[in-house]
């Protein structure tokens, strides 16, 4: 029986690799004999994303490198092991299938400190990301490649797919007094880098030498992956999908993270978290689903479909969200063309056509108080506040778009695939 698994397992295994094009930084590191590392005292910043094509976590791979000493490990937002909720403060702990300290950086403190340094020569990131500005991650590794400019260590970034692809840039840069970890760096809300390009950018337009308040670059290094190309969304690839977060269960669901993302901070809605569509519907108890259906179709955005949809969340991640869970009523959002569609102008698409359907709603002031969030991931007040003044995306899509063929430009110097 035992030997009869033991094939299974393999099988699998094999399959899973045969099936991927493209292999992530952290394969060609070790294709390579972990060159770059040898004799080196490393710590990891990774989460369960950090994997080979055959599911291997980075942190094995790692420990287990000849000539390579893994010496501690980082964890970000939801921690290394992925057992922390959204928003919640993860605290030092030992990582019980190594042995190996892991220090918390969304805790009491986001960037390694000095002393969580001293015993390093070189800070290894390997996390899948969303290419998403809100999403925080690629603000843990600006973060951390900000303490190795300060305190004089090497910073290697082992690269991973874009899933959204890397031509997609949407959103507008993030303006003086919006500056938070949800938009830690003037980037436009959807970057189409991958998270090796954004380093690279990062450190060559001096942000970091900035930000870190050194005046120096961080001493990088990046490990590409190998038959990743621009128009690549994830499926494409052939890599399994570990999930990054608990609510991005399927590289399709990095596609909805931007397109209902922002509204989500509204804490009016449910965009699906809580049900088995995280990030893909629009919903609320006093919705009418089948007129919300045709007036969002009627608009004929580029790319997207919605269907009516009805259904009771099985939970909520927060109280202030919905503290009944009851019954709610909307749309379900079907992309069917990724690239046609502008997926973060979808959300105000739909509360333009709510304010219409029920002008008696004043949609911004159920809970004011999130108006401070809500200004933080648009990266700026003038999104909110021009929207406002009739509830027209009209009136804010051309600042909201301001910035990206720009930023496309300067960024594409720092491209690694094509």
């Amino acid at each position: 029986m035992k030997k009869i698994l033991f094939l299974v397992v393999c099988m699998a295994l094999v399959a899973v690799t045969a099936s991927a094009v493209v292999k992530p930084g952290v394969e060609v590191l070790r294709d390579g004999g972990f060159a770059q590392l040898q004799g080196k005292r490393v710590g990891l910043v990774t989460n369960p994303s950090g994997i080979d094509n055959n599911l291997k976590s980075t942190v094995d791979i790692l420990n287990e490198a000849p000539g390579v000493k893994l010496v501690a490990l980082f964890g970000p937002e939801h921690g290394v092991r992925g057992n922390a909720h959204a928003g919640d403060a993860v605290g030092d702990a030992v990582d019980p299938l190594t042995g190996i300290k892991m220090y918390s950086l969304f805790g009491k403190t986001h960037e390694p400190t000095a002393e969580m340094l001293k015993d390093i020569d070189v800070l290894v990131y390997d996390i899948q990301d969303v290419g998403c500005r809100s999403y925080t991650f690629y603000a843990t590794m600006g973060v951390c490649m900000q303490a190795c400019a300060k305190h004089g260590k090497q910073f290697m970034v082992l690269d991973r797919p874009n899933p959204l692809g890397g031509n997609k840039v949407e959103g507008n840069l993030v303006e003086d007094g919006y500056f938070s970890f949800v938009s830690k760096y003037a980037i436009p809300y959807v970057y189409g880098l991958t998270p090796g390009e954004l380093a690279i950018f990062l450190n060559e337009e001096g942000i970091i030498a900035k930000e870190s308040k050194s005046g120096r670059k961080c001493d990088l290094t990046v490990i590409p992956m190998e038959g990743w190309t621009r128009d690549m969304k994830f499926r494409d690839t052939g890599m399994p999908w570990v999930l990054p977060s608990p609510q991005i269960p399927t590289p399709e669901n990095a596609f909805f993270y931007p397109l209902s993302g922002i509204l989500g901070e509204l804490y009016i809605f449910n965009t699906g978290i809580g049900y088995t569509l995280p990030f893909e519907t629009f919903a609320a108890s006093w919705i009418n689903a089948d007129s919300l259906a045709m007036n969002m179709n009627a608009l004929n955005l580029p790319g997207l479909h919605f269907r009516p949809l009805n259904y009771k969340p099985f939970f909520a991640l927060s109280v202030a969200v919905d503290k009944s869970l009851q019954e709610v009523h909307g749309v379900q959002t079907y992309i069917t063309d990724v690239d046609a569609a502008n997926l973060t102008l979808t959300q105000f698409y739909f509360l333009q056509v709510i304010h219409e359907m029920y002008p008696q709603v004043e949609l911004f002031e159920q809970n004011p108080k999130r108006y401070a969030m809500f200004d933080k991931v648009c990266g700026t007040k003038e999104i909110r506040e021009r929207f406002t003044r009739r509830y027209k995306v009209e009136d804010m899509a051309d600042y909201w778009n301001k910035d990206a063929d720009a930023f496309r430009e300067c960024s594409a110097k720092y491209y690694l695939y094509h």
